[in-house]
């Protein structure tokens, strides 16, 4: 008995050893032409895209956040999730988030607008739902503003989040969310402040005819399309006041967010929705009665509702973060 399990033993490390000696160009690995292509790709899209150009990164930052983007994903990969790609306006509105924070001195998921995450990725010019990480450092002295400095810090940051325990672990349950297909990624590191924001989506329908602004009682039509695979299951819209303006000391204290209001202004369940839909285009007429800020939230299906059924959202992905302004 001894001697067979020995054999096997020794012919396991013979395995082994012979996996470490083998060329790196035959074991699998992210070759440098496949990271090459990854980058010009990125850059590609950072270049073709006009919204919040002052925020723009530069061809190091990109990388950088390419980077990121690879510790992000194998964090989700130990959880079994789709991995996420870079958006690139979520990452100018983190960018913009981050540098505010960082050159005021406080640390928070809302600006000195007073505009959350949401608020802030729609008047960029986004409709997907997004879901917002907050990290900060500071010290009295000025940090090293090195590429690998920064890099090392953005790294620091991701873990803090993925150490996190329940209960305390909404930056983790975030991450490894599995409901996220994108992320936007923006750090400032400056003197002796640096901010990091981790910006995920859940894009999975395309919008047309979005108003950013309506006045009390004009009407529109909302365009929404899904992928062919799906109908939309029920749409919820809360109304908030217009924001006021806050103190960096005011954010600081206000510790996390939450993705809605405590004003709902209107549902409308799936067997409603599909009365607007043609083909994979659903047309849903809207108007507002009062002056404010609408949130509007959309879940979807596999199957389509056509008759009145219990509705339940609880696990499902929300597909938007569509803002509209409604003003007298």
């Amino acid at each position: 008995m001894f001697k067979k399990t020995w054999k096997q033993i020794k012919l396991f490390i013979a395995l082994i050893v012979i996996l470490i000696c083998l060329p790196h160009s035959i074991l699998p690995h992210r070759t440098v032409a496949n990271g090459k292509e990854e980058i010009e790709s990125y850059q590609k899209l950072n270049e073709s895209e006009k919204r919040l150009i002052e925020f723009r990164d530069n061809d190091e930052a990109l990388k950088l956040k390419i980077a990121q983007l690879e510790v992000i994903n194998t964090s989700r990969k130990k959880y079994h999730v789709q991995e996420v790609k870079l958006d690139i306006l979520a990452s100018r509105v983190a960018n913009k988030m981050a540098r505010e924070a960082s050159e005021n001195e406080y640390l928070g998921h809302w600006n000195m607008a007073g505009e959350e995450p949401y608020l802030r990725y729609a008047f960029a010019g986004g409709y997907d739902h997004v879901s917002e990480n907050a990290y900060g450092e500071w010290s009295s002295d000025n940090f090293n503003t090195s590429v690998q400095t920064t890099g090392a810090m953005m790294k620091t940051g991701h873990e803090k989040f993925m150490a996190e325990k329940a209960p305390n672990n909404g930056h983790k349950e975030n991450i490894i969310d599995k409901g996220h297909n994108f992320v936007g990624i923006g750090f400032y590191l400056t003197g002796k402040q640096f901010r990091y924001y981790e910006e995920f989506l859940d894009r999975y329908l395309e919008f047309e005819n979005i108003p950013s602004e309506l006045k009390v009682g004009q009407q529109c039509k909302i365009n929404v399309k899904t992928n062919g695979r799906s109908f939309l299951y029920f749409l919820m819209i809360y109304r908030e006041d217009f924001p006021q303006a806050l103190t960096p000391e005011q954010i600081s204290k206000k510790g996390s967010y939450r993705d809605f209001t405590s004003e709902e202004y209107k549902n409308i369940a799936g067997w409603d929705l599909s009365r607007y839909r043609n083909g994979t285009i659903y047309e849903i007429p809207l108007s507002f009665t009062k002056e404010g800020l609408y949130y509007i939230q959309i879940f979807s299906d596999k199957k389509e509702l056509t008759k009145q059924a219990s509705l339940n959202t609880k696990g499902k992905t929300p597909e938007s973060g569509i803002v509209i302004k409604v003003t007298q």
